[in-house]
């Protein structure tokens, strides 16, 4: 016999047949995102199902999550948060702690990054007292390389914090090893990257630390959400308590006694015995994630493999009927990498006969949704004016970036007639004479 939460459910589904029944796709009428979650009637409901049993915190469902993307990733040990943001928040402050052993970060300490990319890849690195080094892209790959990060290293240089564009891996094993020779931290953002390659091997799994994002951009979703990862338990310990308040027990709120030691510890300036759940070893927050956000992210990541495909064919599609229009600059996949992409990049040439703002527009207009390389060149945005930083070597291709870099979508839920339509639309308007495609 079903019961009713079964009842509800069937309901559920029924539901989301009827949501999300087949639309036809109109070119020029029917929006192609730029990126955007993928959800279909088993995500529905494993929600629903959480929420039917009031997993309002985090709990049984974000652990099994946390187990089993670890183990997919590659590495010891996962960490969930409200955010890919706190997420490299976390990781950057892991290793200001103890944990981090003697050469941990400390105010004052530079940490080499890139000018060209999203906010909160650099703000950690401020927010801990740190002063970011940046340095400038590749406009083929749109990462940095080993060169310029190796420039950059000067006497009080102490980490390495970069992310995988788009989904495209900066040489990651170079600067990996680069770091390990210079005695320097690895952190990767690796949110635009999940399932990226580089030499044979995960992004993500090159660093002390790397992050994840689950926005719904990404390439799974738990709607907000992110995560942090390392093989290194001590970190591990580090980054836990740091997102949990700072607090130095391990156990879950409900847990009582399994770290064997809530009544008979002692810590700092505190009495013996003092309730080890109200012991902090951390200045810390709470960026926990919550059961209903994981239940979908279990859901979502039985659909990666599938997701990860249609990411690569849809680049791979619009990379090739893209491929000698005159005025633009195509993207490049790092050597040695397969990318799982997050979007796909477009540069107009200086000397197009077309401004990447009347391409933009055209594009837009035909409602094809567009969206700029993140932030372009932190340094003018007005965030970071009077910030302390250090550049090093010139920030040209940022600048580009800024001014003439734009991406569109290769997302799972890009459809065939979709991609057509987007290839023919930027065939049409860069094929139009000069005057004809001002007055479009």
């Amino acid at each position: 016999m079903n019961t009713t939460k079964d009842l509800v459910l069937d309901g559920v589904r029924k539901y989301h047949e009827e949501a999300v029944a087949d639309r036809e796709f109109v070119p020029g009428v029917s929006e192609v995102l730029s990126s955007g979650a993928v959800l279909d009637a088993e995500d529905r409901v494993a929600m629903v199902s959480a929420a039917l049993d009031l997993r309002i915190a985090a709990g049984a469902s974000q652990r099994r999550f946390e187990s089993e993307f670890a183990r997919r990733s590659g590495v010891r040990k996962a960490h969930m948060t409200n955010s890919g943001s706190s997420a490299n928040l976390l990781a950057v402050t892991a290793l200001t702690t103890e944990e981090a052993g003697p050469d941990r970060l400390r105010a004052g300490d530079e940490v080499v990054t890139v000018a060209a990319g999203f906010p909160t890849t650099v703000n950690p690195i401020l927010q801990n007292g740190l002063v970011p080094v940046f340095v400038d892209v590749d406009l083929a790959t749109y990462n940095t390389t080993l060169d310029r990060i190796e420039a950059a290293i000067g006497p009080r240089t102490r980490a390495v914090v970069v992310a995988h564009t788009l989904g495209n891996p900066f040489p990651v094993a170079d600067v990996a090893a680069l770091a390990a020779d210079r005695g320097l931290f690895l952190v990767e953002d690796n949110c635009d990257a999940v399932g990226s390659t580089h030499r044979g091997r995960l992004t993500g799994t090159f660093g002390q630390l790397s992050t994840v994002s689950f926005y719904p951009a990404h390439h799974l979703t738990t709607g907000e959400g992110g995560m942090v990862l390392t093989s290194d338990l001590k970190l591990a310990r580090a980054v836990e308590s740091l997102r949990d308040w700072g607090r130095d027990c391990w156990c879950e709120p409900n847990e009582t006694d399994r770290c064997l030691k809530r009544f008979s510890y002692q810590l700092g300036n505190l009495p013996a015995g003092y309730d080890h759940k109200y012991i902090f070893s951390h200045v810390g927050y709470n960026l926990k994630a919550t059961d209903v956000q994981a239940a979908l992210g279990l859901t979502q990541l039985a659909k990666l493999e599938g997701f990860h495909a249609a990411r690569r064919r849809n680049w791979k599609h619009l990379r090739e009927s893209l491929d000698g229009i005159p005025g633009l600059l195509l993207p490049e996949p790092t050597p040695d990498s397969d990318p799982s992409w997050f979007g796909f990049a477009l540069t107009v040439h200086e000397d197009a006969p077309y401004t990447r703002k009347e391409l933009v527009d055209h594009l837009e207009e035909r409602r094809i949704r567009t969206r700029r390389l993140f932030a372009g060149n932190l340094t003018r945005q007005p965030a970071y004016v009077g910030q302390p930083h250090r550049v090093v070597g010139d920030l040209r291709n940022s600048d580009v970036v800024t001014d003439r870099t734009f991406w569109i979508g290769c997302y799972p839920g890009i459809t065939a007639p979709m991609l057509d339509h987007v290839v023919s639309t930027v065939r049409e308007f860069t094929a139009r004479p000069a005057t004809t495609r001002r007055a479009a």
